[in-house]
């Protein structure tokens, strides 16, 4: 599959909103729970600092995404914080890392020198191998942080690297 990364645009939210709910419908990765709606997709995407799209060149679909922004002001404010989502029929076709590594390459040009994930769950191990395969490091565990769709709790481990 030949897929490139690109600045999002309007026509893409549509296909980029899908994407966020199938995971936020999962419930075991995003700590959302509402679902976003045309109008609360356009507004929450443009509120971003960035928000990257992964696009198959050949067909024109949509199969992923990212939303980088800070994650803190101030005397923080050099600190980033991102999310990705692939399209559940297209995971394992190494999307995400391409995802991640646009990520890492971009968020510099915004004033950014480190990416910090607040909340990847312990057990979404395909996400912690990327990452830690990327370089990564590990903050420890955070027991229960993430409250899963059935209602358990999964501990979250966060991870940062300097840009």
């Amino acid at each position: 599959m030949n897929v490139t990364i690109r600045k999002y645009k309007n026509g893409d939210i549509p296909f980029m909103a899908d994407i966020w709910n199938e995971v936020v419908a999962d419930g075991i990765a995003f700590p959302q729970e509402e679902y976003l709606t045309a109008e609360t997709a356009a507004e929450f995407f443009a509120a971003q600092t960035y928000c990257g799209v992964a696009e198959d060149v050949d067909s024109g679909a949509i199969c992923g995404l990212y939303i980088l922004h800070p994650n803190n002001v101030g005397r923080c404010g050099h600190i980033c914080n991102a999310s990705y989502a692939v399209s559940s029929h297209m995971r394992n076709m190494h999307i995400g890392e391409k995802l991640v590594r646009d990520c890492i390459n971009t968020a510099p040009k915004y004033g950014f020198s480190i990416l910090q994930f607040n909340a990847v769950v312990k057990s979404n191990s395909s996400a912690r191998h990327l990452y830690e395969k990327i370089g990564f490091i590990p903050l420890g565990t955070i027991k229960g942080g993430f409250r899963m769709k059935d209602g358990s709790f999964e501990d979250i481990c966060p991870y940062y690297i300097e840009l």
